[in-house]
């Protein structure tokens, strides 16, 4: 086995012991899953592609990405991807250790720092209420701030995962460091990040329809088999295969730089209008059973909704493909579709 299907296996094997129904509850009761946070951590498994000089795991971005397939398969109601991907990855470009407790990150264009102050609003932060430190890009210094000594407003997108507002009135950073990178970075692996998560999502979605529709029978036979649900069937395995193939291929090409923003692109269209393709064809397919809170379906089509829209939806993704495919010019428009469709890893 390569090392992102050991990766895959042993944290989609965590997860599924402790990512319960009810800690999925719970979580969206109180904010998040500490003790499954806890767990998952104590593994080595929240830090991974942000290397072991500055606290993390090490790993490539296609080892990060593994991680969030199986966290939004899940439904996990952590923030694997602020304290990897995103927060960890800005701490150790600026030279900063990676705290072991919760690490989270939003943009910020809004906010400055001047005197030694910030000064602004921070919105739709996530799990800013679950973190111990809120990482920022200002400009190119990267800032930190304890969320707690902050006044947070209380947010949450449709899946219930906090998404909170953090007004920095002359707020003093606890650290400030230069750093070479910028705020579309960071927007580009955000992005990249809710590919992965729907991806993981998407996947799960499909298992869970395809044994529902096997499973429920009327008329004599399973419903599955007739035409009109086997064509939603169909729908669904098609666009969570081209999600996680486009997710996959833009982290593995990625290697432990920056993905580019063709890939990125690329990926998150793709993703961004598969979450929505998946979560109607999956709702048509399982009827009144999928809308039910106990069924796992309406968990993880909630959460399709919310990161589709997360760090640029399809359209803002796809102006941004076609306007990167002008830019670079006729000579560089194969190297870009055969770079991209030369490598598309895979794994469980």
């Amino acid at each position: 086995m390569s090392e992102t299907e050991l990766i895959a296996e042993a944290v989609g094997e965590l997860l599924r012991d402790r990512c319960t129904a009810e800690a999925a509850d719970e979580a969206e009761r109180v904010g998040w899953a500490p003790e499954l946070w806890a767990e998952l951590s104590a593994h080595g498994y929240c830090r991974i592609g942000v290397p072991e000089s500055a606290g993390g795991e090490g790993g490539t971005v296609a080892h990060a990405c593994t991680v969030l397939e199986q966290v939004g398969r899940a439904g996990a109601p952590l923030p694997v991807a602020e304290a990897g991907l995103l927060g960890g990855w800005l701490l150790a470009a600026a030279g900063l250790p990676v705290p072991p407790e919760p690490v989270t990150t939003a943009p910020a264009p809004g906010v400055t720092l001047q005197a030694g102050r910030l000064r602004g609003v921070v919105h739709r932060v996530p799990w800013a209420r679950a973190a111990g430190q809120l990482v920022m890009l200002t400009g190119d210094q990267v800032v930190t701030v304890d969320p707690k000594t902050v006044p947070i407003r209380p947010g949450a997108n449709l899946a219930g995962e906090p998404r909170d507002t953090l007004v920095l009135d002359g707020v003093v950073p606890s650290a400030v460091s230069t750093v070479d990178v910028t705020e579309d970075d960071l927007f580009v692996r955000g992005a990249l990040s809710r590919a992965a998560l729907i991806a993981g999502a998407a996947a799960r979605i499909r298992e869970i329809t395809v044994r529902y529709t096997g499973e429920r029978v009327q008329f004599g036979r399973p419903i599955g088999k007739f035409q009109a649900v086997a064509a939603h069937l169909v729908r669904i395995a098609e666009a969570a295969e081209t999600a996680a193939m486009a997710c996959r291929t833009a982290a593995a090409n990625a290697g432990t730089g920056e993905p580019s923003i063709s890939d990125v692109a690329a990926a998150k269209t793709v993703a961004s209008e598969a979450a929505g393709l998946i979560a109607a064809a999956a709702h048509q397919a399982t009827g009144a059973m999928g809308m039910t809170r106990e069924y796992e379906l309406g968990r993880l089509t909630r959460r399709l909704w919310s990161w589709r829209d997360e760090y640029g939806g399809d359209r803002m993704w796809s102006v941004r493909l076609g306007e990167y495919l002008i830019d670079s010019g006729a000579d560089a428009l194969w190297p870009a579709l055969a770079r991209g469709a030369l490598r598309h890893p895979t794994h469980t």
